[in-house]
């Protein structure tokens, strides 16, 4: 090893020489490097295994492999570096002693099966990730390659724990449930940050590994619940614990608050310390006298004076000579081939092409004569000739880039073969298949036998070499973008001279190809310099080398070929089979050039080659990298003899990262030896810049993008002007800004530096540069790292791709690769857990993404190499579908928000001053009221007095109207009859019973009238109705508990029901749910009464009317006691809101057992007289239209539905509006009673008309709910049946709560709801402020309809109670006659009694008594004017208190986080969010196909850290219809929660990400 003085300051590269380096050598620097992280144990320990495993398989280099096929797992050469391997084994071992319990995901038995190697792709068309592919194998799957290129697996304890981990089968018993909460406001503790999200490590479960012991929470940590999922989860919270972040003393005040959190410059980050680079010049470019004007005129002379010299042969599919063009056969050739392009190919006054038209070369690899014929033949017709790979299929990858090339260069012709065009994919009448972006092409076969000789007098135009363009080589961006770089003639010539100067080529040498003769080095060599120089090129085409890697070696040692292009790939290829021949000599050999020797990693590949052949006569100064780019052509060579022997720099790949050049002296793992590629070329000028903004000269000691100003260069991307100013015009500048000259420079794409002697070295390229955190990565280091890692157990043939997406501000690494196989989960599992900590170790930058997918499955590139953009493109839309997958957002997602601390209560501001504050600023404090309520009749009558007062005066009037599936009345009760029903179940209760009057009697019934007869009945008894849904006949077990509980709690003394529902409650079904000898009495309701019951109970007003049991959206079950005076109260406010009079018809589509659902079905009517068409809503499911057809044909103007309704219609209907439509029955309804009961004849006939619906006469149709408005749903549906008539101000919401079951609902008079948009990030911090339509973060929210007559409502901070100004989100608070009494409770808790009905600011107005609703919201005064000319104020629902998610200090609304999930993939048909120990769980049911399932767990990730700033903590995928939804369509995210922890979900897949 020798050291070289830099000349330049503060730099001192190690270099040593290449002929320096024997086997001794190397195994002596090997174990100096290992020695400081090898862990010496005593005995054989595995702790040496890395040490031994490369000792051996160093000694091993030569050692005889018994057959020359490589194994399917095999590494990809171009990374194999035995030094860097070993640092990633030694790193590896630095975490042996840590044991890492990582939880495995859970995933189903069925799910991804994966596919035998038999249904895979071919071999013949796979290889590595290389663009032209690594080793593939054709027969050996089984079997090993020499030991040499696989480093013996460590099985580190990091995973060795993992498996241990694995959970239990879905068919074990459960753990017991969650014990629900018993209050109804439960106030969360608030949720530290530290925990959002730690490591994500997935592992499908084996179903078949009997469950093991699996500790338990840890102490203090608060895991209330037993059970698989809660331990996995705890698990990983002891595993993975981190310093919890400082408390911070401010506090958000500001709206803008900036959401990224600017990491703060690091002090030790090396910076660039030497002087400004001066550009670098190359040797000037000689002329020689036999140098032809242009390239044409090279091949005309030749052809004339060297005609059966031999210019090109092509090999056969087993290695052997096919054919060889002579030059004169080609100068013929391609000059007929040029008179037929511009003379034969339209008719005779028609010239179909043009000199400077571009046509396409459509030409496969095999077959280099053709291509060659083809090329000169439009160099001589003066057309633009553009090489393109051969079409596969329609969905080639990239195939719509292709397209975009065609497209800009203005491509309308294709030049082919015979028998390339008989290959070509055809449509089912034999034309050539349109490809997906093409544009429409004319396809011209060239074979010799469709040209026409051309007349003696007519000669091909041969110009001395311009500016015009000779050709357009294609170049793919990183973005995939594929554009077509045009170079014009002088450029094509000047750099033929370049290369034979560089080169020193000289007439008649012999040159072994195995390069793309299309593009890059293949065609400037093989097809341009080589006839220039008369030189004889072998062609050595890919699929030769797939069937005989040897084939090169062999070509040069049978021609004493002086040159040779090759990749690594070859080289290492060639080593694989080297033991077939012994007899082989390399000593003809003058240069071995490498194309890809820019590559860092090809460091090892050409030394590992010259080991092994430097016996067969390869001398160490033949190897010759280069350096290469499509719009800079060749950058630098390295060239002998007189140059100076190769040098290397060993750089730290910390330094690199922050693009400075040190020289590594600590951390030997984390160094990268690069190599030069030579001098700069000759006529060249040189210098680097910055890669990023104004190209500013780098310094001495800095890494920056090479710029290249030469006549010999791309000149500009054909049609793309915009992108070409960016790339070959730069203007380099200095530290001042000011421009260094006046001359352009070229971008090349690589990034390097200028090493001592002017030699150039490069680490890298722009298109593989990832920029993490203001940190540069390589994409090919990384891919290096990660292949490392023991991969032949796991990944096949070395196929791994290394790209970045953006995510929240900041560019996120995501590695893929091939899964073999016949890889084990626990393979897997290891392999990505290990490539995880070495590039943790190396690298010193957290992965955000590690997936694995089934082998060839991945796109590819034509010549078998992982197509990298469209692998992006498909993670980023969710169609990679891979089998294993590893998120780990917590370790690279660095530039989150600071969490917001609030502060302590003892220096916060109080109420008082808070609401001064508001008035001072002028805001007004948030408080609304509803119009008076007045008194509407003389004399209030409770409810029983009204139905008899009715039953009296207007005893026919039919007050309801039960409509079935096929819109069929099928019962109607009038006044008397109601009043009749009412009193024989009186009679029943008093009879059979004996119950005493005040006891609670529960009602089991179907939606109908027998319901309301029943509560009725129960009233005129002075007993209390308790409405119970009936349990569903198919789901005993799940519905069942749910009615015995609010039996037990309400204490009934019996049930009224029918007799179906009688025998239910008594069947041995039943039995297996509860405990069905201890029922209170059943009695039957449908059977005669014998005894009369004429005397009727009479109340006051404080008297309880009924109870009203619900189970809210959090799980809880909670009765509230109705009194007699509140029922009136507000049945006379919706009477007064809706202008219900004894005319007027509404038809009602809700379920008809609490809330406003509830007195809407049974109160209302009797009250005000109206008539109510009750459509039960389980009736929708077998006939959609119902409702909608009972609008049309009855003429409603009025009607109340539930949000589960809407959707059905919406998703069920939406699309058949037209259907719909058309066909109008002249058949309509008065609305009159008498012709109600007279059609119902014609209604059994017929049923109800599903067409011609006309749903113009709807004035309002109100939503029922209590939750936050779904503006979305209610938006497709009026825009949806806006063709049938619907008017777009017709849809509104109502709100209602607990304490109040109504406290908006939009009437007839007031303004029209208003929609206003808030800013999401104040929304978390309890504020509200408004935004224009499409802002940024930008929510938009509808308000719940206009406040009820007699209700008042106001805005309070829930902590301090202290009313809040209309700037800020606060608790509802509600003061109205019909607020429930209180709880109806068992055990009577008087707190939450007090503390939720009764209930007094702290400040302000402390007398009034106020409800509290548990419903966060805002009140906004807006510019309508309500019924009494005042401005309208607005209340506005935002969610429920008790649902919030408090997450990093902030307040989060679950159903903001689900809408953004459900965009996130079109299979994500629902989805819930919810908490547990402080991580946040997203559950989201799958409609598509399972595999889609693991591609939604990244884009669920993305779109809520995106979106709201939070790092999810497990992702779940379950099908559809697993989240529990109430009776009124909300989620009961507290059931889903309960279900998760006790692992009665059966999901698709769980993921943690922590």
């Amino acid at each position: 090893e020798l050291k070289i003085e830099h000349p330049f300051p503060l730099i001192s590269l190690k270099f040593e020489f290449l002929c320096d380096i024997t086997q001794k050598g190397y195994e002596k620097k090997r174990a100096k490097l290992l020695a400081p992280y090898i862990i010496q144990e005593p005995g054989p320990s595995s702790a040496t295994a890395p040490s031994n495993a490369s000792s051996s398989s160093s000694s091993s280099r030569h050692r005889r492999t018994r057959r020359p096929h490589r194994s399917g797992g095999t590494r990809d050469e171009r990374y194999r570096s035995d030094i860097h391997t070993e640092a990633v084994q030694a790193a590896l071992a630095k975490h042996k002693e840590e044991k890492m319990a990582l939880p495995m995901p859970t995933k189903r038995r069925s799910t991804y099966v994966q596919s035998p190697i038999d249904n895979c792709t071919p071999p013949d068309s796979s290889s590595s990730s290389d663009d032209e592919g690594g080793v593939s194998g054709e027969s050996g799957e089984q079997q090993q390659s020499p030991d040499s290129w696989m480093n013996s697996s460590i099985h580190g304890s990091s995973t060795s724990s993992s498996s241990a981990s694995s959970t239990m089968s879905h068919g074990e018993s459960r753990p017991p449930q969650a014990p629900q909460e018993e209050h109804v406001f439960s106030s969360r503790a608030p949720v530290e940050p530290e925990w959002c999200a730690c490591l994500c490590i997935y592992m499908c479960v084996c179903l078949s590994v009997s469950p093991p012991h699996l500790p338990g929470p840890g102490p203090g940590l608060g895991v209330p619940v037993s059970s698989r999922v809660s331990t996995k989860i705890q698990q990983l919270l002891n595993t993975l614990k981190r310093p919890k972040r400082p408390p911070l003393s401010e506090f958000f005040m500001d709206d803008q608050e900036e959401i990224v959190e600017v990491p703060r410059p690091d002090p030790n980050t090396p910076k660039p310390e030497g002087r400004q680079i001066i550009p670098v010049k190359g040797e000037p470019l000689g002329v020689v006298s036999n140098w032809p004007p242009a390239l044409q005129a090279a091949l005309t002379r030749w052809g004339a004076t060297q005609g059966k010299s031999p210019a090109l042969t092509a090999l056969d599919i087993t290695g052997k000579p096919l054919y060889t063009l002579t030059y004169g056969k080609l100068w013929s050739r391609s000059v007929k081939l040029a008179y037929t392009l511009l003379n034969k190919l339209g008719t005779k006054n028609e010239q179909i092409l043009k000199p400077g038209d571009r046509v396409a070369l459509v030409y496969p690899n095999s077959d280099p004569g053709m291509f060659w014929v083809a090329f000169y033949g439009c160099l001589l017709a003066e057309v633009i000739p553009v090489p393109i790979e051969v079409p596969l299929s329609r969905k080639d990858a990239g195939s719509s880039q292709i397209g975009f090339l065609l497209g800009s260069c203005g491509v309308s012709l294709a030049l082919t073969s015979e028998i390339c065009l008989k290959g070509l994919p055809k449509t089912p009448t034999g034309e050539i298949l349109q490809f997906k972006g093409w544009p429409r092409l004319k396809w011209v076969i060239t074979d010799s036998k469709y040209l026409t000789k051309p007349s003696k007098d007519w000669q091909p135009h041969i110009p001395t070499a311009n500016t015009d363009t000779a050709y357009i080589e294609y170049k793919a961006s990183k973005e995939g973008t594929v554009m077509g770089v045009a170079v014009s003639k002088v450029a094509m010539l000047t750099h033929c001279q370049a290369l034979t100067q560089a080169c020193n080529y000289c007439e008649g040498e012999t040159l072994v190809n195995v390069l793309d003769f299309k593009k890059d080095m293949g065609l400037w060599h093989g097809v341009l310099t080589s006839v220039m120089n008369r030189i004889h090129t072998i062609s050595v085409p890919y699929a030769v080398m797939k069937a005989c890697p040897l084939s090169w070696v062999q070509r040069v040692h049978i021609h004493k070929a002086r040159i040779a292009l090759v990749k690594c790939r070859d080289l290492h290829w060639a080593m694989m089979a080297h033991r077939e021949q012994r007899d082989i000599s390399l000593a003809s050999l003058r240069m071995l050039i490498v194309a890809d020797g820019a590559n860092p990693w090809s460091v090892s590949s050409c030394d590992a080659f010259l080991n092994v052949f430097q016996a067969h006569g390869l001398k160490p100064e033949v190897i010759c990298p280069c350096a290469t780019s499509p719009e800079a052509m060749t950058v630098a060579i390295r060239r002998f003899p007189g140059a100076p022997l190769p040098a290397r720099a060993i750089l730290s790949m910390t330094g690199l990262s922050h693009g400075v050049i040190r020289v590594n002296t600590e951390d030997k793992n984390s160094a990268l030896t690069v190599q030069d590629v030579g001098h700069v070329m000759p006529g060249a000028l040189m210098c680097i810049v910055k890669p990023d903004g104004p190209p500013m000269l780098c310094k001495t000691d800095e890494i920056g993008e090479i710029v290249v100003n030469s006549r010999a260069g791309g000149t500009m991307y054909y049609g793309l002007s915009g992108v070409t100013k960016n790339t070959f015009e730069v203007i380099p500048v200095n530290a001042s800004g000011a421009p260094i000259g006046e001359i352009p420079f070229v971008r090349s794409g690589l990034l390097g530096f200028v090493g001592p002697g002017s030699l150039i070295f490069v680490v890298g390229k722009n298109e593989g540069l990832l920029t993490v955190s203001g940190r540069r990565h390589n994409a090919d280091d990384l891919v290096a790292t990660a292949l490392a890692v023991e991969p032949v157990k796991t990944v096949y043939r070395g196929r791994i791709a290394v790209f970045s997406v953006t995510v929240f501000y900041d560019e996120r690494i995501v590695i893929v690769a091939e899964q073999r196989p016949d890889a084990s989960e626990e393979d897997s599992f290891q392999w990505m857990s290990r490539v995880l900590q070495a590039i943790d170790s190396i690298h010193q930058v957290g992965l955000y993404c590690l997936a694995l997918v089934p082998a060839n499955t991945l796109p590819k590139t034509p010549l078998g190499g992982i197509h990298i953009s469209e692998t992006k493109q498909l993670f980023l839309e969710g169609s990679l579908h891979p089998c294993n997958i590893l998120m780990c957002p917590h370790t690279c997602v660095t530039n989150m928000p600071k969490p917001r601390q609030k502060q302590p209560g003892v220096f916060g501001v109080g109420p008082a001053s808070i609401m001064v504050g508001n008035l001072v600023a002028g805001k007004r404090i948030a408080q609304a009221a509803g119009r008076d309520l007045g008194m509407i009749e003389d004399q209030d009558l409770f409810l029983t007095e009204a139905l008899q007062w009715r039953a009296q005066t207007d005893p026919d009037h039919v007050l309801y109207v039960l409509l079935n599936a096929k819109g069929v009345a099928v019962c109607t009760a009038t006044c008397v009859q109601l009043h009749k029903r009412a009193e024989k179940i009186a009679a029943a209760l008093m009879e059979r019973s004996g119950i005493n009057t005040g006891e609670n009697v529960v009602l089991l019934y179907p939606p109908g009238i027998d319901l309301i007869a029943a509560f009725y009945g129960c009233l005129y008894a002075g007993c209390i109705p308790v409405t119970v849904r009936p349990p569903h006949p198919q789901n005993l077990s799940a519905t069942l508990p749910t009615v015995r509980m609010i039996i037990d709690v309400s204490k009934a003394a019996c049930i009224l029901t029918t007799q179906v529902l009688m025998k239910i409650l008594r069947s041995k079904e039943a039995a297996a749910s509860v405990n069905i000898k201890t029922w209170p009495i059943i009695i039957d309701t449908g059977t005669k009464i014998h005894r009369h019951f004429p005397l009727r109970f009479y109340y006051s007003e404080s008297m309880i009317a009924y109870l009203d049991f619900s189970v809210s959206t959090t799980g809880m079950l909670t009765g509230v006691k109705i009194s007699h005076a509140a029922v009136s109260a507000l049945c006379r406010s919706i009477k007064l809101q809706c202008e219900l009079y004894s005319s007027r018809q509404i038809a009602i589509c809700l379920d008809p057992y609490c809330g406003l659902g509830f007195v809407l079905w049974c109160l209302a009517s009797v009250y005000s007289g109206h008539q109510s068409i009750l459509i039960p809503p389980l009736e929708l499911e077998s006939s959609l239209s119902l409702w909608l057809s009972t609008l049309s044909q009855y003429r409603i103007r009025d009607t109340f539905c539930s949000y589960s309704v809407m959707e059905l219609c919406t998703k069920g209907l939406g699309g058949q509006t037209e259907i719909l439509k058309v066909h109008t029955h002249t058949h309509t309804h008065t609305q009159s009673v008498p012709h109600i009961l007279i059609c119902q004849h014609t209604h059994q006939c017929r049923g109800v008309s599903t067409r011609g619906l006309n749903l113009s006469c709807v004035r309002s149709c109100v939503v029922v709910a209590e939750e936050r408005p779904r503006l979305a749903l209610t938006q497709s549906f009026s825009k949806l049946f806006k063709d049938l008539g619907l008017s777009s101000r017709a849809v509104s919401t109502a709100f209602g709560s607990r304490v109040n079951l109504a406290i908006c609902l939009q009437g007839t008079t007031g303004p029209d709801p208003s929609t206003v948009f808030v800013d999401m990030k104040s929304l978390r911090h309890d504020r509200v402020r408004l935004v224009e339509r499409g802002a940024p973060q930008s929510l938009p929210l509808m308000e719940s309809g206009t406040i009820l007559p007699g209700v008042r409502v106001i805005i309070v901070n829930p902590e301090t109670r202290g009313p809040l100004g209309d700037s800020h989100l606060g608790e509802i608070w509600v003061n109205s006659p019909h607020t429930a009494t209180g709880y109806y409770t068992i055990y009577g808790e008087e707190s939450l009694q007090a503390d939720h009905f009764n209930t007094k600011l702290s400040f302000g107005d402390p007398q009034t008594l106020w409800a509290r609703t548990g419903y966060l919201g805002f009140i906004k005064r807006t510019e309508l004017t309500d019924s009494s000319g005042d401005r309208h104020d607005a209340l506005f629902v935002v969610g429920s208190l008790d649902e919030t998610l408090e997450l990093r200090g902030l307040r989060y609304h679950p159903i903001d986080i689900e809408t953004s999930v459900c965009r996130a993939h079109r299979s994500i048909g629902e989805s819930a969010v919810f908490t547990w120990t402080n991580l946040l769980v997203v559950v989201s049911e799958l409609c598509g196909s399972e595999q889609d399932a693991l591609d939604l767990v990244p884009l669920i990730t993305n779109v809520v850290l995106e979106e709201h700033h939070l790092i999810v903590g497990v992702v779940v995928i379950v099908d559809p219809g697993v989240i529990p939804i109430n009776s009124r369509g909300e989620k009961q995210r507290m059931h889903l929660r309960d279900s998760f922890l006790a692992d009665q979900l059966d999901p698709i897949y769980v993921a943690y990400n922590m």
